[in-house]
C-alpha cells in the first residue's frame, strides 16, 4: 500500500485478482462450493503476516447454490509486521504461495502462484503507492470490521434467529440486511433470510445449514452483518432475543443491489432466450410429445379448410403453452427462491401428479375413442359427430396438455438455456421459459395461420372419424407409460390406480350413454356420478401411496451398474478407472430411449469391461437433492444428463443427450487412454 515501511511498523501489502469475466473467487466462507483463497508466507526472520482482510463478498447465486465470492478486480491485503530492528535501506523479500479455486458456472480450476514483493525499509512516513496505494486504502478502511454492535442468537423450531442492536444499528433504519457466516454449514446459504427492523437494530431469520441442524448451535456465532448502510463484524452469543430489534418493518435481502453478474448480462439473455426458442422447436421431435401431435393433427385436419378457425384454434393453443410454462416456470422459481431443489420436470417426481395425469391421458383417449363427447359436433361429409373440446377452449387445454406431458423431455439447447435462466432475476428466467414455450407451439401456430399449408390438407371426410379413433391409442399408451412410472414411484399401489382408472373409464362410459340414450340419460348420469366419485376416490389413495425404495442400479437394465455418489465417482478414479454417470430418471422418455439404444447394448457393455470403466446410475425418479445439486453444477435443470470421468482429469466430459452407441463407446476409449 505505502511505498516503503518503517521500522517497527505495519505494513499492509495486497494480493490483486484479475478475474476474468464470467469467473470468480471465493471469500473465507465460499458457501455451498469452491474454496477460499490462502496465503503461505515466507518472511525474513522476525516478520509477521496476519491474516487477509477480507473485503465484503458479493452473493453468487448458481442454481440452487449460494456461494459468497469476488468478480472482476479484488484486493486481499494483508498486515505484515516489521520488526523495529530492521535496518533503514534494508530490503525485505516477501514471499507467498497463493492458491485460488477459481470458477465459472460450468467447471472450477484450482490455480497455484508463488508471489514476490521487495519492500523497502526507510525511516519516516512513506507516502501511497502511486499504483495501486489508494485502492488498497480505501478497501482497508472500508472492509468490514468490529463496531460495538451487541448480538444474540437462538436455534428453535428449526430456525435460526439473530438479533443485532447497539453501534451504528441504534437509531437507524436500514432497508436490507444479510449476515454472511464466517463458517460453512451454520446457515442454509441459497435460503432467503427474512427480517424486520427495530429502534435499536433488527432481527434475521435464517434457515439452518447441515452442520447446526446436527450439532446444535455452538457459540459464538460469528459472521459480517451487511445491511445498506454498512457492514460490520458481529459475534452473537447464545440468548434470547435483544430489545428494540423488530417491530419496525421488514428488512428486504439486497440480493438485488448488487448488479449483474455475467449470468445476468444483456448478451447472456439473449444467447439463453435464443437457445430456448431452438429447444422448443426440436422439443416437437421429441419422443414426450408424440401423444400431444396426435392431438395436434386431429385439430389439423378438422379446422384444416376454416381459415378462421384454423387461425383462432392456432392462438388459442399457443396461449395455452405460454399459459402453462408461465405457471410451472413460476412455480419452480418460487420454490427454488424457497430452497427447494428442483429441476425441470419437478412435477413428475411427484406419484400423485403422475397417477393424475395418466388419469388424465386415459379420459382423452376415450373421447378421441367416441365413448364420450365433450362439446358440440362437427358434420362432416357424413362423417358424424366429431368428439372434440368446443373450439379456442379445446385449443388452450391441448396447449396445456403439450407442456404438461413435454416436461419429462430435455431437447439440444434446452439444458444450457434452463440452466442459465435459474442464475437469472425473475424477469429475465420467465422471459426464456416463455420463449421455449413459443418454440413449441410455433409449428402449429404457423400452420395454423397459413392458408396455403391449410389448403394442402384433404377435406373433411369419413375419414376423419377413423383419424380421430386411430390417435386415441397413442393416448392409450401414454396413459399406460405413465401408469408403469407411477408403479416404479410407490410401493404396492399400481392396484389401487388401475381401480381408479377402472372407475373413470365406466363414468365416463355411463356418461356417454347418457348424452346418446333418450329417455335414460338421467339413470346413466347417475350412475356415472357415482362411479366419478368412486375414481376420484382410489384416486386420492393413489397419490398418498408410500414411496417405493429406490434402487438406482437397477434403473439401467441389461447394464450392471451401481449407484450414483460423489464418493463412489472419487472412490473409482482413485484405482485409475473411467467413470460413466448416467442421470436418469423412470418419466423421461428420452432417458429410456438412450439407456435402450446406447446404454443396454452389448458393444457398451464390452467397451466397459475392456476399459475396466464404472457405470454409476443417479436415480431422479423421485425428488433427490443431492442429484438435483450434481446437475445444476453441471448447468442443467433436468435429465438426461451423462458424464464420463477419466483418471487424472478434474472435470468430466458431458455427453451428448442423444445417444448413440458408437459415442459412448468412442468416449469410453478415450478416457482410457
Amino acid at each position: 500500500m505505502s511505498a516503503w515501511a518503517a521500522p517497527g511498523s505495519t505494513a499492509v501489502v495486497a494480493v490483486r485478482q484479475q478475474i476474468e469475466p464470467g469467473w470468480h473467487t471465493y471469500w473465507r466462507n465460499p458457501g455451498d462450493s469452491g474454496g477460499p483463497t490462502t496465503l503461505d508466507w515466507t518472511l525474513p526472520n522476525n516478520v509477521s503476516a496476519g491474516d487477509i482482510v477480507w473485503p465484503l463478498p458479493r452473493r453468487q447465486r448458481l442454481q440452487s447454490l449460494m456461494n459468497y465470492g469476488y468478480e472482476g478486480e479484488v484486493f486481499l491485503p494483508v498486515p505484515i509486521e516489521i520488526p523495529a530492528d530492521a535496518r533503514p535501506g534494508q530490503t525485505l523479500r516477501l514471499t507467498t504461495r497463493a492458491l485460488f479455486m477459481v470458477c465459472s458456472d460450468q467447471m472450477c480450476v484450482p490455480d497455484e502462484l508463488t508471489l514476490s514483493l521487495d519492500l523497502r525499509v526507510q525511516e519516516g512516513a512513506a507516502p501511497l503507492d502511486p499504483r495501486w496505494g489508494q485502492k488498497i486504502q480505501t478497501l482497508v478502511q472500508t472492509a468490514p470490521g468490529p463496531a460495538g454492535i451487541d448480538a444474540r442468537a437462538a436455534f428453535a423450531d428449526g430456525q435460526l434467529t439473530l438479533t443485532a442492536t447497539g453501534g451504528p444499528l441504534a437509531g437507524a433504519a436500514p432497508k436490507w440486511a444479510y449476515f454472511f457466516p464466517f463458517e460453512g454449514g451454520v446457515i442454509d446459504h441459497a435460503a432467503a433470510q427474512t427480517g424486520q427492523r427495530g429502534r435499536q437494530g433488527l432481527t434475521l431469520t435464517m434457515a439452518p445449514g447441515r452442520g447446526l441442524s446436527a450439532n446444535g448451535l455452538k457459540p459464538p456465532l460469528a459472521g459480517v452483518l451487511s445491511t445498506d448502510l454498512g457492514a460490520w463484524d458481529i459475534s452473537a452469543e447464545q440468548g434470547p432475543a435483544l430489545p428494540g430489534a423488530g417491530g419496525e418493518g421488514a428488512l428486504g435481502d439486497g440480493e438485488a443491489t448488487q448488479g449483474p453478474t455475467a449470468a445476468t448480462t444483456p448478451l447472456a439473455f439473449l444467447q439463453a432466450a435464443l437457445f430456448a426458442l431452438l429447444g422448443g422447436l426440436i422439443l416437437n421431435l421429441m419422443p414426450c410429445v408424440f401423444p400431444i401431435l396426435a392431438m395436434k393433427a386431429a385439430a389439423l385436419s378438422r379446422s384444416a379448410h376454416h381459415p378462421a378457425e384454423a387461425r383462432r384454434d392456432g392462438l388459442a393453443f399457443l396461449a395455452g403453452v405460454l399459459a402453462t410454462f408461465l405457471v410451472l416456470a413460476g412455480a419452480l422459481l418460487a420454490l427454488r427462491a424457497g430452497g427447494q431443489a428442483l429441476g425441470w420436470g419437478f412435477q413428475l417426481q411427484s406419484p400423485g401428479v403422475v397417477a393424475a395425469l395418466s388419469l388424465l391421458m386415459l379420459a382423452v383417449a376415450l373421447n378421441l375413442s367416441g365413448v364420450f363427447h365433450i362439446g358440440g359436433g362437427l358434420q362432416g361429409a357424413g362423417s358424424g359427430p366429431l368428439s372434440r373440446l368446443p373450439g379456442a377452449t379445446g385449443a388452450f387445454f391441448t396447449g396445456v396438455l403439450a407442456v404438461v406431458v413435454a416436461a419429462p423431455c430435455t431437447a439440444p439447447f434446452m439444458a444450457f438455456a434452463l440452466g442459465a435462466a435459474l442464475l437469472m432475476p425473475w424477469p429475465m428466467a420467465l422471459a426464456v421459459f416463455l420463449m421455449l414455450g413459443l418454440g413449441l407451439a410455433l409449428p402449429y401456430v404457423l400452420i395454423s395461420l397459413s392458408p396455403r399449408l391449410l389448403a394442402r390438407l384433404p377435406r373433411p371426410g369419413p375419414w376423419m372419424e377413423t383419424l380421430r379413433n386411430l390417435l386415441a391409442f397413442p393416448m392409450y399408451g401414454a396413459a399406460l407409460w405413465l401408469a408403469w412410472v407411477y408403479g416404479r414411484q410407490t410401493a404396492d399401489a399400481l392396484a389401487l390406480l388401475f381401480g381408479a382408472g377402472l372407475m373413470l373409464a365406466l363414468a365416463l362410459w355411463l356418461f356417454g350413454r347418457s348424452q346418446t340414450t333418450p329417455g335414460k340419460g338421467r339413470v346413466a348420469a347417475t350412475g356415472a356420478t357415482l362411479a366419478l366419485i368412486a375414481a376420484l376416490g382410489l384416486g386420492v389413495l393413489a397419490a398418498r401411496a408410500a414411496p417405493a425404495a429406490t434402487d438406482s442400479a437397477q434403473t439401467s437394465a441389461h447394464l450392471a451398474s451401481q449407484p450414483w455418489s460423489a464418493q463412489a465417482v472419487q472412490a473409482a478414479l482413485a484405482e485409475g478407472r473411467p467413470v460413466l454417470v448416467n442421470f436418469t430418471a423412470d418419466w423421461c422418455v428420452t432417458c429410456k430411449i438412450n439407456e435402450g439404444a446406447a446404454l443396454s447394448s452389448p458393444r457398451t457393455a464390452e467397451a466397459i469391461q475392456a476399459t475396466n470403466a464404472v457405470y454409476l446410475v443417479g436415480d431422479w425418479t423421485r425428488r433427490d437433492d443431492a442429484i438435483t445439486a450434481e446437475l445444476q453444477r453441471h448447468g442443467r435443470s433436468g435429465v438426461p444428463l451423462y458424464l464420463l470421468y477419466a483418471p487424472g482429469q478434474a472435470e468430466p466430459r458431458i455427453l451428448p443427450q442423444l445417444l448413440t452407441e458408437g459415442t459412448v463407446v468412442g468416449a469410453l476409449k478415450d478416457a482410457a487412454r
